[in-house]
């Protein structure tokens, strides 16, 4: 193999590169659903990145979708913190704990400008993972806390209304929650090299 080859291939590894089902490489965390790791893209959340979570209303079952993969960030070795900013509802501790958070490793912000909040807390470096609630951003703020979450390795959770679905987005995973009996429908509709269509989570 020649040292351009080999040059090429270490370029094609980069998690920046997207090779449609034949994807780069990319470090993912289990979300802790063998179904919902199945259709995902190496197999798990993207370890840095934007995710959109549509949904009609908070509660449907978003949170506890989240809940395996943030008790496994929070109980790392040298965890960074776990940021919620401007949840509609305060955080019930006693049930973070019961899913296995560890509450030390959680932050809890209710900010004027919850937009760059979340923004600022993306790109620190100092956040395992960060969830916003953020109402209308445009597409390209959007674009912008893609490339935070990216900067800080930062797995970004974007809760948004089903409105959203019409609009196109720069985050690199997008899906869509509905209540279903024993857990939640959930629809991809954007995945970069995953799968497309609707599956059952089972709690």
């Amino acid at each position: 193999m020649s040292v351009a080859d080999i040059s090429l291939d270490r370029l094609l590894e980069h998690p920046a590169i997207w090779r449609g089902r034949s994807t780069a490489r990319v470090e993912v965390l289990p979300t802790g659903f063998d179904a919902l790791d199945d259709c995902l893209p190496g197999n798990g959340w993207p370890r840095a990145g934007l995710v959109e979570i549509l949904v009609s209303r908070p509660g449907v079952g978003e949170l506890t979708l989240l809940m395996p993969v943030l008790a496994a960030l929070t109980r790392r070795p040298s965890a960074r913190w776990c940021a919620w900013i401007a949840p509609p509802f305060e955080p019930f501790p006693p049930a973070l704990a019961a899913h296995g958070l560890l509450l030390e490793r959680v932050l809890v912000a209710h900010a004027a400008k919850s937009l760059w909040a979340f923004e600022q807390a993306l790109g620190s470096g100092a956040c395992e993972a960060a969830l916003g609630w953020i109402s209308t951003p445009r597409a390209r703020e959007i674009r912008r806390l893609q490339l935070a979450a990216e900067r800080g390795r930062t797995l970004g959770i974007l809760f948004r209304t089903l409105r959203a679905a019409r609009e196109s987005s720069s985050a690199v995973l997008r899906l869509v929650l509905e209540p279903a009996e024993q857990g939640v429908n959930l629809t991809l509709l954007k995945s970069r090299g995953g799968r497309r269509g609707s599956i059952n989570v089972v709690w």
